[in-house]
C-alpha cells in the first residue's frame, strides 16, 4: 500500500472509531458489537506500529473514552483513569509478562491479581473522612463528569464509613452494573445491560436514576494516602472489610499457564453468572512494583484484560420451535436464556434442520454454546452433556405441517442422490397460513415490489386483522380503517398509499421475483423475463405448460422447471397472477448491454446513504453490470456503507478486491 493510501486508509479507520466513540461513550446507542469495536481499536494500533508516519490526537492510543457531556458538571481525576490494554489469546499474554521483566531490567517471581471484567460503566467514588462526598464518571480518562447523585441512588455504594482503618481522603473505583434478571425487564428500551447502566446513571433527574436497579463492585482506588497496603489482593480483603462489595471470584494465580487455564474455564461457566463479563483482568499483585511499572500513555503497564471470545457464549435452551418459510421449509429455533455475546442480547438461535437435532442431539433444557459471528443468525454449535439433565428426552420433529396440517416431506435430490435434510409442508399455494404469511413478506420486500412502510410487522399484524390474504389484496386496502388503527396516523397512511401506487410500475422480472416461486430468485427471473418478453406471453406459458421451452435458456434447468410446474398446478397461484396482472402496470425487460459498468460485479456492504440497496442495485443493472450476493474471486468491487460487516471487508482484502465508498462508487457513474 502506498504511503498517500495508507494515510488516507488511517484516516479513515480513525473517523470510524471518532464515530463509534460518541456513540458508545456519550450517546449511550452504540451501533457495532464490543468485538467489533475492539476490532477497530486494533487495526489502528498495528497500523501505527507498522507505520511510524501514523499519528493522530484522536487514535486510540492517545485518547481514553470521550469527552464529558455538556449537561453534567466536570471534574478532574486526581489520579488518571485509564483504560486496559486488551489481550486476547496466549501469544498477547507472553508479551505482556515479556515487556514487565524487560521494563524492570530483572528476573522477578510475581503473581497475579485475577478479577473478572464485568461489563459495565467505571465510576470514582470520593470519600472524605468517611463521607462520600463526590462520584465522577470516567469521562475522557483525564476529566470525568459529576454524577453523585445518580451514584448515592445505588444501594451497593456506602454513604459513610465508620471504620477507623479506612483512609481519611480516598478515591474508590469500581463498575457501575445491571444485572442479567433486571435487564430483562428493560430490555425494549436499550441495546444491552452495559447501555441501561450508561444510560441510567447520565439522567438528568437522579429520581429517574433510583427506577433502575444498578449495582457497584470495587475493585480498585485512585487517590489514596497511605503506603501501608502492599498488595491489590489485600485491598480487596480491605473493601469488603469497609462494606464494599467486591467480585467473588477474585483470585490471585502466578504464572501464564495458570491464567490461560482459568480464563478457559471462567469463560465456560460465566453465562451462570447473574451479570455480564466480557473477559478478566490480570494485576501485578505487589503494589511495589505497580508504582515501579507506571503508565504508559493511556494504560497501565502491569494490568491488562484477557478478552473473552466475542463471538460465542453458552445458554440454555428453554423450548424449540417450528418456523414456516416461504417456500415451506420447516426450521427449527431454539428459544434460549437470553445471552450478551459481543454487546447483542440473544433469545432465539437457528437448529438448522431435523438433521442437524438429531447429529447434535440437541434436546430441550440443554446447555447449549451459541456462536453469533458477523451477520450470521445465532446457531448452536455444540451440546455441554455434562450439564444435561438424565431426564431429557430428545426432540420429536413434526412430520406435518404445525400450520396446516398438511404432510411434511424430504424432497429427494437427483444430483446428490440423497434426500434433502430440509423438510418442508407440501403446501405450494396460500392455504397454508405460514407459508401464505411469509410469501406476502416476500412480495412486498425490497428486492421485490418494495412496498415501503408495509414491513414484516404490519403484514402480520394486517392478516390478524383479515385485511390481507393475498398479494392483490394490497391493493384493495380499506385505508379508513387502518387509519383508525393504534399507531396509524394521516400522515404515515398517506404515505403507505403513496408506496402501493408506486409499486404498481414494476418490471416483468422483478415481478416474476415477487410471486415468490421456489427456485425462481432474481437473477432467475430475468432469465426467464428476458425469454418471454411479456406478462402476456409468460401466462401463455402457463396455459399451453409451455414450461419445457423454458430448457433452452442457459441457466434454467429441471430444477427450475419442476418448481414452476408444481407452482402453477395450484389454481390459487394462477388467479393471482392473473389478478395482479390486471391491477399492475409490469413493463417488458429492458436489458442494456452497453452500460459503463458492463462486465463489472459489485457486492454490497452496510447501510447506504439516501439509496436503498434494491435502488443502488437496479442502478448497477441499467448500467451492465451485476450485483453478487458473496465475496469470490468473482467480484469486483464491495461497495462499504455504514456499519459494514467487517467479515466481508477482511475476506475481500484477502482476494485483493477493490474496495469502494458510496461516493466511489457513484464516480464510476460520474
Amino acid at each position: 500500500m502506498k504511503e498517500v493510501d495508507t494515510k488516507k486508509y488511517y484516516k479513515k479507520k480513525i473517523n470510524e472509531f471518532k464515530s463509534h466513540n460518541k456513540l458508545y461513550f456519550e450517546k449511550n446507542s452504540p451501533k457495532i458489537s464490543d468485538s467489533q469495536y475492539d476490532k477497530i481499536k486494533k487495526e489502528i494500533l498495528d497500523l501505527e506500529k507498522k507505520y511510524d508516519f501514523l499519528k493522530s490526537d484522536s487514535s486510540p492510543s492517545s485518547t481514553i473514552g470521550f469527552t464529558p457531556s455538556k449537561n453534567f458538571i466536570k471534574s478532574k481525576h486526581r489520579v488518571k483513569m485509564l483504560s486496559l490494554a486488551n489481550a486476547f489469546d496466549i501469544d498477547d499474554l507472553e508479551n505482556f509478562e515479556k515487556k514487565i521483566l524487560n521494563y524492570l531490567n530483572e528476573k522477578i517471581n510475581f503473581e497475579y491479581s485475577v478479577e473478572p471484567k464485568i461489563d459495565g460503566i467505571s465510576a470514582s467514588l470520593t470519600y472524605k473522612n468517611g463521607i462520600f462526598v463526590m462520584g465522577t464518571s470516567r469521562g475522557d480518562g483525564t476529566t470525568g463528569e459529576v454524577i453523585t447523585e445518580n451514584l448515592k441512588t445505588i444501594n451497593d455504594i456506602p454513604q459513610s464509613i465508620a471504620n477507623k482503618d479506612f483512609p481519611k481522603d480516598v478515591d474508590i473505583r469500581g463498575e457501575v452494573f445491571i444485572k442479567k434478571k433486571d435487564f430483562n425487564k428493560l430490555k425494549n428500551n436499550f441495546a444491552n445491560p452495559r447501555n441501561a447502566a450508561s444510560g441510567s446513571l447520565r439522567q438528568k433527574n437522579s429520581e429517574e436514576t433510583k427506577k433502575i436497579p444498578l449495582n457497584f463492585v470495587a475493585y480498585t482506588y485512585g487517590y489514596l494516602e497511605t503506603d501501608k497496603i502492599k498488595k491489590q489482593s489485600d485491598f480487596l480483603n480491605l473493601l469488603k472489610k469497609w462494606g464494599f462489595k467486591t467480585n467473588e471470584h477474585n483470585t490471585v494465580l502466578k504464572t501464564i499457564n495458570e491464567l490461560k487455564n482459568f480464563h478457559k474455564k471462567f469463560e465456560n461457566e460465566r453465562f451462570d453468572l447473574e451479570y455480564d463479563v466480557d473477559g478478566l483482568v490480570y494485576k501485578i499483585n505487589n503494589l511495589e512494583l505497580q508504582k515501579r511499572l507506571g503508565y504508559t500513555a493511556n494504560s497501565p503497564r502491569w494490568a491488562i484484560a484477557h478478552k473473552f471470545s466475542a463471538d460465542s457464549a453458552f445458554s440454555q435452551i428453554t423450548d424449540i420451535n417450528i418456523q414456516v418459510g416461504r417456500t415451506g421449509a420447516l426450521t427449527p429455533v431454539a428459544r434460549i436464556k437470553p445471552v450478551n455475546i459481543g454487546g447483542v442480547v440473544v433469545s432465539n438461535a437457528t437448529l438448522h434442520n431435523e438433521d442437524e437435532i438429531i447429529r447434535k442431539d440437541i434436546r430441550i433444557g440443554d446447555t447449549v454454546k451459541i456462536e453469533r459471528a458477523g451477520d450470521v443468525i445465532p446457531h448452536v454449535i455444540l451440546v455441554d452433556l455434562k450439564k444435561r439433565d438424565k431426564k431429557s428426552k430428545k426432540f420429536i420433529f413434526p412430520t406435518t405441517c404445525p400450520s396446516c396440517g398438511s404432510q411434511t416431506i424430504k424432497e429427494y435430490n437427483k444430483t446428490t442422490k440423497k434426500h434433502d435434510a430440509v423438510r418442508r409442508c407440501i403446501n405450494e399455494g396460500f392455504d397454508c397460513e405460514k407459508i401464505a404469511i411469509e410469501k406476502i413478506k416476500h412480495f412486498i420486500s425490497k428486492d421485490a415490489m418494495n412496498i415501503d412502510g408495509l414491513g414484516k410487522k404490519v403484514v402480520e399484524n394486517f392478516w390478524d386483522l383479515n385485511l390481507i390474504r393475498f398479494p392483490q389484496d394490497i391493493y384493495n386496502l380499506d385505508y379508513n380503517k387502518i387509519s383508525n388503527l393504534e399507531g396509524w396516523g394521516d400522515l404515515s397512511v398517506s404515505n403507505l398509499k403513496y408506496s402501493i401506487d408506486q409499486s404498481k410500475q414494476i418490471s416483468l422480472d422483478k415481478f416474476l421475483y415477487a410471486i415468490g416461486i421456489r427456485h425462481i430468485g432474481i437473477e432467475n427471473a430475468k432469465l426467464l423475463a428476458e425469454y418471454v418478453k411479456s406478462i402476456k406471453n409468460f401466462i401463455t406459458f402457463i396455459n399451453k405448460n409451455k414450461f419445457n421451452e423454458f430448457l433452452d435458456i442457459d441457466g434454467i434447468g429441471e430444477t427450475q422447471i419442476n418448481s414452476l410446474k408444481r407452482f402453477f398446478e395450484n389454481k390459487s397461484n394462477y388467479k393471482i397472477i392473473e389478478k395482479l396482472s390486471s391491477i399492475l402496470n409490469i413493463s417488458d425487460l429492458k436489458l442494456n448491454k452497453n452500460g459503463k459498468l458492463l462486465n463489472n460485479t459489485f457486492m454490497f456492504t452496510g447501510k447506504l446513504t439516501n439509496m436503498s440497496r434494491a435502488a443502488a442495485k437496479s442502478l448497477i443493472e441499467e448500467n451492465s453490470g451485476s450485483v453478487v450476493s458473496s465475496v469470490n474471486k468473482k467480484l469486483k468491487y464491495l461497495v462499504i456503507g455504514e456499519k459494514p460487516t467487517n467479515r466481508k471487508i477482511d475476506q475481500a482484502k484477502e482476494l485483493g478486491i477493490k474496495i469502494l465508498s458510496q461516493e466511489e462508487w457513484l464516480n464510476l457513474l460520474n
